[in-house]
């Protein structure tokens, strides 16, 4: 292998834009697809709303199934992924933790054990040219879109070996039939129903999840060695479900917790839902930050 060969792998970012890492070229079809199928449905909502074409608005089914897809999606992201099972801050009742997997499966968020796996080795490494989405070498597209598609994956065993098992496997097996459903099953209620329960809320999934990757680490002035992590509170209802996330400059300081906001005032719908699982029976060994005494 010559040496630019050796840079180029060492160093992902450097590879076109267009080019997938060998085992993600599925991964990157379907960011192709379902970004050009949001596209295509905008313009014809656009073109409806315009009176160039005989196309309405979503009906108000279409509407509340699409926030309610969003918002369970979102929530198994910031409470399931990666609060329960990425760093085991809590506990879930396996029958809620298998619901919230499938309502992340089905927002576009791939299986639990890719995810934990890519995450894990994110928070030992961050900052670093080692970092699978670091915007400070990689640059804001490498850490928002491009390492999903152009990282090969973290090595499983030693990222993510407690859940190395058939439960989560079987969710990776399943991955593609679900994605398949979550692109067209809104078809059943027209074309609208197609492009907003389908390409159009997942790409909205994608990038205001995403942002936590890209915007949530560039903090301006910050230098080599120091954490670039930031919490920004606007963000916070974008992302709906996975409101919460947008605290990530507090997760980066405690990872271990299962509460990412700090104060009354830092909106963290994740942890609300945990606080309720908690009460109702459904979460247990729920970690707190220090100064917290109830």
């Amino acid at each position: 292998m010559s040496a630019t060969s050796k840079f180029v792998e060492a160093r992902p970012w450097q590879r076109p834009w267009w080019k997938p890492a060998k085992n993600n070229f599925l991964t990157f079809i379907y960011m192709v697809v379902v970004h050009v199928l949001a596209i295509v449905g905008i313009i014809l909502q656009l073109l409806g709303l315009a009176g160039v074409i005989n196309y309405s608005l979503p009906s108000m089914t279409v509407v509340i199934l699409t926030l309610i897809l969003t918002f369970l999606g979102g929530l198994g992201t910031t409470v399931c992924y990666h609060r329960a099972l990425s760093h085991r801050s809590l506990k879930l009742n396996k029958f809620i933790e298998h619901i919230l997997i499938f309502f992340t499966i089905l927002n576009g968020n791939g299986s639990p054990i890719t995810w934990v796996a890519n995450h894990r080795e994110h928070h030992a490494k961050a900052d670093t040219e080692e970092d699978i989405s670091s915007p400070r070498h990689g640059g804001f597209w490498w850490a928002h879109l491009r390492w999903v598609y152009q990282w090969p994956g973290s090595d499983i065993k030693k990222w993510a070996p407690d859940i190395d098992r058939k439960q989560y496997h079987a969710w990776e097996k399943a991955l593609p039939f679900l994605i398949l459903v979550s692109l067209s099953w809104g078809l059943v209620f027209g074309w609208q129903g197609f492009f907003w329960l389908g390409a159009i809320r997942l790409v909205h999934s994608l990038h205001f999840q995403m942002v936590v990757n890209s915007v949530l680490h560039l903090s301006p002035g910050s230098v080599m060695g120091e954490d670039s992590s930031r919490n920004i509170w606007w963000l916070g209802p974008f992302q709906f479900g996975a409101w919460g996330e947008n605290w990530h400059h507090n997760h980066h300081n405690a990872a271990n917790v299962a509460k990412f906001s700090r104060s009354w005032a830092q909106i963290d719908i994740g942890w609300y839902s945990i606080v309720l699982m908690e009460k109702l029976g459904l979460a247990k060994d729920v970690r707190r930050p220090r100064v917290e005494k109830t």
